[in-house]
């Protein structure tokens, strides 16, 4: 009976387990699927945007005027960087109203609008890394509440047996303990996705934030008057403080 025990592999344990067991472990694979698929996801989507941003950067600095600019967030498809240069110039344009360069009220306008696309922006770049968070907190409770039940069933088998040695107690404490094991095998990669993700979208941001300060001081020099701007050489981040 002992040797039969041991020769058991993991799927046969999850075969003999009960029907809340299954559930456990039907939510635990679920939850694996979808940790799976989010990174993937986010994986390829935030290296295209961080070459996206990455070339933008690099053509930025050769631009010299507003409407360059314009043609420049016209020719990247859509993509993050344009997304940024377009909302931020069109609203510029709105604020402007037809008049060739900005007041320093005006230019105060278009920062508040880049700090707010910018975080919209963030925000959208941190979606779905919850899910991982969450997955990776409550796989581990998952399982052990699978452990738990387990081991319940297994000492009211015990009692009902009469008998504690170890071939009565052995099935039932593997079978309970297998509930812990898949939450794990679920929780500890989705912490390390979600570590690695959220470094990522760090990174996004960081790029962001300086393609925001590369555009900033470009309106500032050629748009904002030079009367009226007195923190003309400071990003809109470092206005912001002044």
């Amino acid at each position: 009976m002992a040797s039969g025990i041991m020769g058991n592999s993991i799927w046969q344990l999850v075969s003999d387990s009960d029907a809340m067991t299954w559930l456990v472990l039907f939510v635990l694979l679920a939850l694996s699927i979808i940790c799976w698929t989010v990174f993937l996801y986010k994986f390829l989507v935030l290296r295209v945007k961080k070459r996206q941003l990455a070339r933008v950067a690099e053509k930025l600095r050769d631009l010299n005027s507003i409407e360059s600019i314009m043609g420049l967030a016209s020719s990247m498809n859509a993509d993050l960087p344009s997304y940024f240069l377009a909302q931020n110039v069109t609203y510029m344009k709105s604020v402007m109203m037809g008049a060739k360069t900005l007041t320093t009220d005006q230019w105060d306008f278009v920062a508040n609008n880049m700090d707010r696309v910018l975080d919209d922006m963030i925000g959208n770049e941190e979606s779905y890394l919850p899910v991982l968070s969450t997955s990776a907190a409550i796989s581990p409770l998952l399982g052990l509440f699978g452990t738990v039940w387990g081991l319940i069933h297994s000492f009211i088998d015990i009692s009902k047996k009469g008998s504690a040695d170890i071939v009565t107690v052995a099935p039932g404490i593997a079978e309970a303990l297998i509930t812990t094991l898949f939450g794990l095998l679920v929780a500890i990669p989705a912490m390390m996705m979600f570590n690695y993700l959220a470094a990522e979208v760090r990174s996004i941001e960081h790029s962001l934030i300086r393609l925001s300060d590369q555009f900033g001081r470009i309106v500032q020099h050629l748009m904002v008057r030079p009367s009226e701007a007195p923190f003309a050489n400071a990003s809109p981040y470092q206005q912001k403080e002044l």
